[in-house]
């Protein structure tokens, strides 16, 4: 009887064989995944209009990180995932920390209240906690609502407190409901000012995105810093005309930080993300205190945290939060029980950033 000839290997090349048929395997999935998501970016990747910076990461592994279409469609620059976007309410989420890392050192406690922080704060201020702030339960009337109708200079986030100290009441008693509050956030950014001794922006640079080199990210004070790879923002002329735009990149509360000035990259979230599991500016239950959403003494879970929304998917575990601001629209979207995060960042106002990021987690997650 003949046997076939058998090859002999050596444990090495049998390692190597391994590694070959195990990068093979997960290539062809990897290059399905960018083929479908250039597909969804199609409307976005024109040289003559704004859009997008994608990334996706699946168990501490970049699976795409990529641009589309414009940044600054003037200057005919192209988006990339080093594209610095501002990231409006996505900004809250490091307001929130900024405030932890306090909380952690000791310079306050969450039970602490306004009038702790701000003595000639009206008297509502005493019932209005930095847990309530973190939480959207404090009540505070929306800056936006009662900033003068004749404003012609931006607001600052001292602006807000000034407007803050002309009310005389909140819109329901702090603490037994959820509302979400831009104002809440702005006095946020203060109080850190306060318990840090620095600026609200330069807290960030040397507690946040220092460590984590997050090297071009910034919260952005015109005249003062200056933001690497600027995305613009963009608006339709008009509805009849969806696909033509103009540049709408300010308002006149684009410059207040708190709850929404910081600009970022998908690259620079991506260090984000990570630093978010290992815990490593804050003692790591501190960190999870973020992640709980908050019940309401009626027992409603008002599914937010600190500067997260935190909420089930298809029975999957989300933690995330949308920003949204004239010329911008961008979503965060973290899966921690699947290890995933993805992130979508827009320089256009008329994108749906938060469905485009479900799609993704569709193709990654729920895929049959």
């Amino acid at each position: 009887m003949n046997f076939p000839h058998r090859t002999h290997r050596s444990p090495r090349s049998l390692v190597c064989l391994f590694l070959v048929i195990l990068l093979s395997s997960t290539a062809f999935p990897q290059r399905k995944l960018e083929k479908r998501i250039d597909s969804l970016f199609a409307a976005f990747n024109r040289p003559d209009g704004p859009g997008a910076s994608v990334m996706v990461i699946r168990n501490g592994r970049t699976l795409l990180a990529k641009g589309y279409g414009m940044a600054y469609v003037e200057a005919r620059r192209s988006a990339t995932p080093s594209t610095n976007y501002r990231l409006a309410s996505v900004t809250k989420q490091f307001t929130a920390t900024a405030v932890t890392i306090l909380a952690d050192r000791k310079k306050l406690r969450y039970d602490n209240v306004l009038t702790d922080f701000f003595p000639d704060f009206p008297a509502y201020g005493k019932k209005i906690t930095v847990k309530n702030l973190l939480q959207h339960t404090s009540g505070l009337i929306d800056y936006e609502s009662v900033m003068p109708d004749t404003t012609t200079v931006q607001l600052l986030d001292k602006d807000v407190l000034s407007l803050m100290k002309k009310q005389d009441s909140t819109y329901f008693e702090p603490g037994t409901r959820y509302l979400y509050s831009n104002s809440g956030y702005a006095l946020l950014a203060l109080i850190v000012e306060k318990r840090s001794g620095m600026t609200f922006a330069k807290f960030l640079q040397k507690s946040i995105f220092r460590p984590l080199k997050m090297n071009n990210t910034v919260a952005y004070e015109n005249g003062i810093s200056a933001v690497k790879n600027r995305a613009y923002g963009y608006s339709p002329v008009d509805s009849l005309h969806p696909d033509l735009f103009r540049q709408t990149d300010q308002s006149m509360t684009s410059a207040v930080l708190g709850d929404g000035g910081i600009y970022s990259s998908v690259m620079d979230l991506a260090k984000w993300d990570k630093a978010l599991y290992n815990s490593p500016l804050v003692r790591k239950k501190t960190q999870q205190i973020a992640f709980v959403p908050n019940i309401l003494p009626d027992g409603t879970n008002s599914e937010y945290g600190f500067g997260w929304r935190i909420s089930d998917y298809k029975g999957v575990k989300r933690i995330h939060h949308s920003g949204s601001t004239i010329g911008f629209r961008n979503e965060i979207q973290r899966f921690p029980d699947k290890r995933t995060t993805i992130i979508v960042l827009t320089n256009r106002d008329n994108a749906n950033p938060k469905a485009m990021v479900e799609r993704i987690a569709e193709m990654l997650l729920f895929a049959q």
